[in-house]
């Protein structure tokens, strides 16, 4: 029997809050499944990420419009994503939540309507765009219809790109079409064991290929966080992964045209840090760990890094410096000697772009002996790749500076943000070497003829190098030429850096008139 409509407004009332009800409430068995596989539900991270009692859901009663295969008799409220507005730290946000428990959480027509609608919100009104997403593709009843939706969200991929930041959070199965908008994101964080991203799946590549992979090992968090570097983070639960969500909001801006947030942490800006001074070895050979520079030099010692797990031998993520948030890179000379090579020139390319694009002045520790030899490097495209980094720091025009802290060689001394890359403040330290390359390869190639003349050819390379690395094996002979700012004690590092900050607040660079660059893809 057809319930007959309310009339008064204490019945309309009493609807209200029925249907808001029905809306906002799981289903106890769906829920119950999702707590079993260590995955909260779509509100539930909502409440976790956002402010508490900020979130304001928009198009709580939009249903889907499918008529075929017996949709018609299933059309819960919302759709399978909730999507809305809220605060991190005090600061608007925009967000959607893909609902696993209606339908797999697949994308149809509306549900892309929903997305579209708070990343047309987020645009507008200049604010960061969250997804969190948790997929199963899209929706098969709705045929091409549900191809054309991720198109629409595509499309508002790209338009905010640069403008506003984007964040991905997988948070279980991403497949097929639906990878590619966490792809054009800015960042995208995975869970290890519950997230995976792929675009066909194990089934289809036995099928196709007759490899035999499981789901963990095709497209798991470790995966992309290891070997195909497409995300990010990769956090021990979804808990773990929202509070790094959260953190990683407090280094950025609203948008492109406004400035980072800062923020006061009390370390003082003058603090000199002598046991720098040793945290490079006499022995130009032994690595360090160039996240040790880092936390002696930036605020409270705190680096958030990015791609932690991939591309080893560069280092890259965010700090503060006097309450500035800065972009940090450095070569990592723990990890193949901190050489460039695809990978690590991929990887620092992509964030100092992102850096670039958000006001974010960008931190450059060098010491790089230059970019990885072998067939397997200049096949796979070194120079292309290596081109993307040079292109990155070179177009960059927010605050740069570099300090060089031992070495310095060839081409990979260019790339690494020097002064002919248009970097702004280019300081070294009095070990650094800035040379075409080291000494015993430079003393082999020069004086190849006068070694194997001398009766005691090993002393006489030994007395050639020494001799070398006198003349050019340190940074006063790119200091003579201005390439080199100034030769600094290690512990003035941090003072010196922030002192250069605040010289740069108000840097402007005026560019020539282009539709884009053809940066080197």
């Amino acid at each position: 029997m057809r319930r007959k409509s309310p009339e008064t407004y204490e019945e309309k009332l009493a609807q209200l809050t029925e249907l808001r009800g029905q809306a906002i409430h799981t289903d106890p068995q769906a829920e119950e499944k999702q707590h079993a596989k260590g995955k909260m539900t779509a509100r539930e991270r909502l409440e976790k990420l956002l402010d508490p009692g900020s979130f304001e859901e928009l198009d709580t009663f939009v249903r889907h419009r499918t008529t075929e295969f017996g949709m018609e008799k299933n059309k819960p409220w919302g759709d399978a994503v909730v999507t809305g507005h809220g605060m991190i730290d005090g600061r608007p946000v925009c967000v959607f939540s893909q609902d696993f428990t209606i339908f797999g959480g697949s994308l149809g027509e509306v549900m892309a309507e929903k997305m579209v609608k708070v990343m047309d919100l987020a645009a507008k009104i200049g604010c960061p765009v969250i997804g969190i997403n948790d997929s199963g593709g899209a929706r098969i009843q709705e045929g091409v219809v549900s191809l054309g939706a991720y198109g629409d969200v595509f499309v508002r991929n790209v338009q905010c790109s640069g403008v506003i930041p984007q964040i991905s959070l997988v948070m279980g199965p991403c497949a097929g079409g639906a990878v590619y908008s966490p792809a054009m994101t800015d960042f995208i964080f995975m869970v290890k064991e519950t997230s995976h991203m792929f675009i066909t799946g194990p089934d289809v590549i036995k099928t196709v290929t007759g490899e035999e992979v499981e789901f963990e090992e095709l497209g798991g968090a470790m995966t992309h966080n290891t070997k195909s570097g497409v995300a990010h983070f990769a956090s021990e639960d979804e808990e773990a992964c929202l509070e790094d969500a959260r953190f990683l909001m407090s280094f950025l801006p609203q948008n492109n045209l406004e400035l980072p947030p800062r923020m006061d942490s009390g370390d003082p800006h003058d603090r000199m840090d002598e046991d720098l001074a040793t945290i490079v070895p006499e022995n130009p050979n032994k690595p360090y760990d160039m996240r040790d520079v880092v936390s002696r030099i930036v605020d409270d010692g705190d680096f958030f890094e990015v791609q932690e797990h991939f591309a080893k031998n560069i280092v890259v993520g965010f700090s503060r410096l006097g309450g500035r948030p800065v972009g940090v890179v450095g070569n990592q000379p723990s990890h193949m000697a901190g050489v460039l090579d695809i990978d690590a020139s991929e990887k620092a390319a992509r964030f100092v772009r992102f850096c670039d694009a958000f006001n974010v002045p960008l931190v450059t520790l060098c010491d790089v002996p230059g970019f990885l030899p072998g067939t397997s490097q200049e096949w796979g495209g070194i120079i292309r790749h290596g081109a993307k980094l040079l292109y990155a720091f070179t177009e960059a025009t927010v605050p740069k500076l570099t300090v060089v802290t031992r070495k310095a060689y060839g081409g990979a001394y260019d790339v690494m943000s020097s002064k002919h890359m248009l970097a702004d403040f280019n300081f070294a330290w009095p070990q650094a070497e800035v040379a075409v390359m080291g000494p015993e390869g430079a003393v082999n190639i020069i004086y190849r003829r006068d070694i194997a003349g001398s009766p005691t050819p090993e002393e006489r390379r030994q007395k050639l190098m020494d001799d070398y690395k006198a003349r050019f094996a340190n940074p006063y002979s790119a200091a003579e030429r201005g390439y080199i700012d100034d030769v600094i004690e290690p512990g003035q590092t941090r003072p010196k850096l922030i002192r250069a900050l605040e010289t740069l607040d108000t840097k402007r660079v005026a560019g020539p008139k282009r539709k884009h660059g053809n940066i080197p893809l």
